[in-house]
This record gives structure tokens, C-alpha cells and sequence, in this order.
């Protein structure tokens, strides 16, 4: 970890196919960083590894990469875009907490667990796919995501927990499946439905 974390100058990354794993903190708060290219080798985006990277503007994961850790993305406010490879299976908590640009997102089908707050406070976040799998929407996933419109929950969701889509205060639409068993406490609070 911390490999390049602070580092003010670098602007831009190339990681060879050799590479397996971006380390917990790697270029965490590297202000400047724009560009990162991934190799074709990296299976796991550790903790906290580009967080406060506040000039990303767009990510896009290689097919190799299984699992995106906690707050792995937090607080990348220029993010606009990521593209989430079909390899992908889970996506740690807060991963992109307060990507305040980020406006669309599709979570690929073998996505099985979301972590809690994944996208907490995502404010210019129109549109999400959840895909078959993932079986429950934790605590605070969408939280304030704003400018979220419409969200079609899966039939593999059988809970809906505490505040999970608490602020979403431009939701229009939401379809609830029938296997949904539990709805928690705050769903929906300060929604406009």
C-alpha cells in the first residue's frame, strides 16, 4: 500500500499485464492523476486505492478484475464514467462514495454483493442496472443519489435495507419484486414517490 498515495505530480498511469493487485491506498489522493490504463492482469482493486484522485475522469476495468474494494473509488468527484468488467463479483463498501459526477453505472451480472454505501452520495447518478444475483440492496447503497429517476430492483432481491435509497429525491419510479421479503426503515425516506 501508500505506493504512489499523495504523490501531487503524476498525472498519468500505465500498469503492466504483470501486475495481479493495485494495493490498499495505492495512489490514493494523487489530486492530479487523469489517466490510468490498466494491464490485463489485475484481479483486485485494493481499499482506498484511487481515492480523492479528484481529476479521474473515467475508469475502465480489464475482464480480469474480480472484486473492487472498500472505498476504492471514494471521493473521485471528476469520475463521470467507469465501465465494470463482467468478471467483477463484488463491489466493496463505499466504493464510490461521493463520485458526486458519476451519472450512469452498469453493475455487470456476476455482481453478487454491493457493498453497504457503494454509491453513497453519487448526487449526479441518473441511471443504475442492478443485475440477477445480487440479493439484497444493503444499508445506505444509494444514499442522496439525487438525481437518481428510475431503478428496477431484481427478482434475486429479497431484502431492502435501512435507507437504502434514503434521498433519492428525484426517484420517479421504482419496481419491487415479488421475493422481496423485508423493506427496513428509512427506505425510501426524503423520496418523492
Amino acid at each position: 500500500g501508500y505506493a504512489f498515495a499523495t504523490y501531487g505530480r503524476l498525472k498519468s498511469v500505465t500498469i503492466s499485464d504483470s501486475i495481479k493487485t493495485i494495493g490498499d491506498y495505492a495512489f490514493a489522493i494523487c489530486k492530479s492523476l487523469e489517466n490510468v490504463r490498466f494491464g490485463g492482469g489485475i484481479t483486485s482493486i485494493g481499499e482506498w486505492a484511487f481515492s480523492a484522485c479528484t481529476s479521474l475522469i473515467e475508469i475502465n476495468l480489464p475482464q480480469s478484475v474480480t472484486s473492487i474494494g472498500e472505498r476504492a473509488f471514494e471521493n473521485c468527484d471528476s469520475l463521470t464514467s467507469i465501465i465494470i468488467p463482467n468478471s467483477v463479483t463484488s463491489i466493496g463498501r463505499l466504493a464510490f462514495d461521493g463520485c458526486t459526477s458519476l451519472e450512469s453505472v452498469t453493475i455487470p451480472e456476476g455482481v453478487t454483493e454491493i457493498g453497504e454505501c457503494a454509491f453513497y452520495d453519487c448526487t449526479s447518478l441518473k441511471n443504475i442496472i442492478i443485475p440477477e444475483g445480487v440479493t439484497g440492496i444493503v444499508y445506505r447503497t444509494f444514499y442522496n443519489c439525487s438525481s437518481l429517476k428510475e431503478i428496477i430492483i431484481p427478482e434475486s432481491v429479497t431484502v431492502i435495507g435501512k435507507a437504502a435509497f434514503c434521498g433519492c429525491s428525484s426517484l420517479k419510479s421504482i419496481t419491487i419484486p415479488e421475493g422481496v421479503t423485508k423493506i427496513e426503515e428509512g427506505t425510501f425516506y426524503n423520496c418523492t414517490l
